[in-house]
This record gives structure tokens, C-alpha cells and sequence, in this order.
């Protein structure tokens, strides 16, 4: 049997969009599928917003890409926004999660080594966490079903269970160069961290020299309720990996810091071709003017918690199939008492509506952060259908 020519890495559903308008998705046969997924976080402006589009299409006209080999006045605008925002002093773009993860570990290792501790290269990473698919974010990332047929892993991580404040104190040792943690595990099943274990970790951070390094690929921009999580914790991280929704559905992420945990990252030690383009710019600056303020901030709490408060009354119809509702802001999760993948596959095959199946048997909601009561009633007529009408013992 031929391979497809796209490599058959994926395993695709029929649904096949060609166009997008606002919080749905439109098939090629004219079908329509309420969005409840935005491209896994990544869609945070729906996908017809007018701000967005008119800023690439400008953009596209004037320049796209030119390297790194020059100044950059378009990523030095974008940069001083993100620091203005947030705790960070100084920015790193790439075009994915995994490669702004792949830098901030990068950034934690330098941090030491500049110094001339070369034994401190350990990062403690959490179970059933997921920070992207590059073999150094594979390896950071315990999962067994993404290290099979990829061996041997890269050396210098070390794995705690989430939310084991304990366990880490134990773990920390001479080659530990810092914490790399999810603030919400996203794949893991949209498992909060507590207070006490995210102020904990910033507590050891602080106690033993290490860098707080902070996953919020999916949580940031606006995500969870605030521009970040961290603010959530009412403590700043070291260093910070962001992508998904920071350029609105172009490819974009960045790796930010502090100056003093950017201290090994000099003229030499890194770099992208494409990072940081004209093109990804435009779209960022697009995203920051909607999203970056605390008025659509505030819209995004309210609309998350009257999302929450509707699920937390609806799955006590459903005590068969849901458990808990549990996230932050518009990143919410439906722990259910079966499995999450073929109740998924049966929102979007039989009711047209499209969520994504987790880790610890949970339901994922990530709809676009411009969602309204429309939508949110849209939304729980598919929802109480597809609840209804489903038989797991013959679903998938």
C-alpha cells in the first residue's frame, strides 16, 4: 500500500473545513460545526475577525521576511509590547510552542552555565504534562504513548507527579538547573495547579537559585481570564514559553524572560530563520490590540464563568457520563466517567460540534475568547443533544 502524501502521522476525521466564519467552521460539503476547539487554543479571535485579517493582508503587501541578519523594527515593537504586559524583560519569537519551549530550557541551562555551574542542566518536569514534540520537549514531557519508537530520550529531566510540592524539594539535587511546569496541564486533562503548589515551586526557585520556567503555550493570551496564568498566582515566573493564540492563528511563539535569567543568552547562542517575520508581527500586533487590554480580559472571566456555571448545572442531568467541571477562565474541562474520545467523535459526527478529548478521561472546551450568549446556547442545544442520544457501549 502507496503512503499518503501527507504523512500519515494524524489520525484525520472526515470533517474537512475550507472556510471559517466567526465561532464555526464550514466543511467542504457546506456543513457547519460550532468551534468549541479553535484549533486547540489557537483561534482565540474566532476566524473571520476583521482586525486580524486586514493586518496580515497590509502586511503580506509590504514585507514578509527578511532573517535575522537585519534590524527588526516590527519585532522590536511586538517584543516592548509583550514586556510592557507582562514580567518579562526581554523576548524571543519562534514559529511554535515547541520551539519557545525548546528556548526556555535552552535559557534556564544558560543561566547556570554562564556562570560556569556546568553541572546544572536538570530540569524538573511533572507527570502527564505535554510541552511539545521535539525530542527535547518529548523527553521533558513523561508520556510513554510520545517517547515509543523515539529512543533514547535526551538526557536531563527528571519527573515529579503535578501538584507534588514535596516530591520536588526531594528531587532538587547538584545538577538541578530549574522547574518547567504547565500552570493548567492542557493535554494532561485541564488539571489546575493549587496555589500552594505554583507559590511553592516559586518558593524553592527562589531558595536554591533555580528558574521558575513557565508552560503557558496554551493557557496565555487571555486564555484563562488574565493575559497570562502566572498573574493568577500572584507571582512572576523567570521565564515563560507562549504560542497558540499569540498570533491568532498564524504560526507564532515567543520565549520571554527576565534580564537576569536571559543573562546566558548572548550574541551566538540561538536563533531562527523565521522567527520573529514582518508577517507573524502584523498578526501578534492584531491579536495584542484586541485581547491586551482589561476590558476584553474581563469579558473573558465573565463568559467563562457563565459557560462554568451552565456545565456545573447541566452534567448533573448526565451523573452516568460527567464528573467535574474544572479550568480557568475559557479553558475549561469536563472530567467524564467514560471515555472522552468517542464522546467527542459523537458531538462532532452526529451534532456538529467540535470539542477535544484529553488526558484523565476529560473533555476539553477551548472556543474562540469572542464567543457570546449565542454561542454559549448554540452550544448547550448540541451539547444536551449529543448527551442524550449517546450509547458508549456502542460509540466509535
Amino acid at each position: 500500500m502507496a503512503i499518503s502524501a501527507l504523512m500519515p502521522v494524524y489520525p484525520r476525521c472526515g470533517v474537512r473545513p475550507v472556510r471559517g466564519d466567526h465561532c464555526h467552521l464550514i466543511d467542504e460539503d457546506g456543513t457547519r460545526y460550532l468551534d468549541f476547539a479553535a484549533g486547540i487554543a489557537v483561534n482565540l479571535l474566532g476566524h473571520s475577525h476583521e482586525g486580524l485579517i486586514g493586518a496580515i493582508q497590509r502586511q503580506a503587501a509590504e514585507l514578509m521576511h527578511v532573517s535575522n541578519l537585519y534590524g527588526s523594527p516590527q519585532g522590536e515593537h511586538l517584543a516592548q509590547r509583550l514586556v510592557d504586559l507582562t514580567f518579562a524583560d526581554t523576548v524571543f519569537f519562534t514559529n511554535s510552542g515547541a520551539e519557545a519551549v525548546e528556548c526556555a530550557i535552552k535559557t534556564a541551562r544558560a543561566y547556570h552555565q554562564h556562570a560556569g555551574n556546568e553541572e546544572r542542566f536538570e530540569l524538573i518536569t511533572f507527570n502527564n504534562a505535554f510541552h511539545g514534540r521535539t525530542m527535547a520537549t518529548i523527553s521533558a514531557s513523561n508520556q510513554e504513548k510520545m517517547h515509543k519508537g523515539f529512543a533514547p530520550l535526551l538526557p536531563g529531566f527528571k519527573y515529579v507527579d503535578f501538584g507534588d510540592l514535596a516530591g520536588v524539594e526531594a528531587a532538587i539535587g547538584p545538577h538541578t538547573a530549574g522547574f518547567l511546569v504547565e500552570p493548567v496541564q492542557g493535554e494532561g486533562g485541564i488539571r489546575v495547579g493549587s496555589q500552594e503548589f505554583i507559590k511553592g515551586l516559586r518558593a524553592l526557585a527562589d531558595k536554591h537559585d533555580l528558574m521558575l520556567v513557565f508552560d503557558e503555550v496554551q493557557t496565555g493570551v487571555a486564555r484563562t481570564g488574565t493575559f497570562y496564568a502566572y498573574e493568577q498566582y500572584g507571582l512572576e515566573p523567570d521565564i515563560l514559553a507562549t504560542a497558540k493564540g499569540l498570533g491568532g492563528g498564524f504560526p507564532l511563539g515567543a520565549c520571554m524572560a527576565t534580564e537576569k535569567a536571559a543573562r546566558g543568552m548572548t550574541f551566538g547562542t540561538h536563533g531562527s530563520t523565521y522567527g520573529g517575520n514582518p508577517l507573524a508581527m502584523a498578526a501578534s500586533e492584531a491579536v495584542l490590540d484586541a485581547v491586551g487590554n482589561e476590558e476584553f480580559l474581563a469579558q473573558v472571566r465573565a463568559t467563562g464563568e457563565r459557560l462554568r456555571g451552565r456545565l456545573e448545572q447541566f452534567i448533573g442531568n448526565y451523573p452516568e457520563l460527567f464528573e467535574e467541571v474544572r479550568g480557568l477562565g475559557l479553558m475549561l474541562g469536563i472530567k467524564m466517567k467514560v471515555e472522552p474520545r468517542p464522546f467527542m467523535q459523537h458531538l462532532r459526527d452526529k451534532h456538529q460540534l467540535l470539542t477535544v478529548a484529553a488526558g484523565d478521561s476529560t473533555l476539553r472546551l477551548l472556543p474562540p475568547l469572542v464567543i457570546g450568549d449565542a454561542e454559549i446556547d448554540e452550544f448547550f442545544e448540541k451539547l444536551s443533544a449529543g448527551a442524550a442520544d449517546y450509547e458508549p457501549e456502542t460509540a466509535g
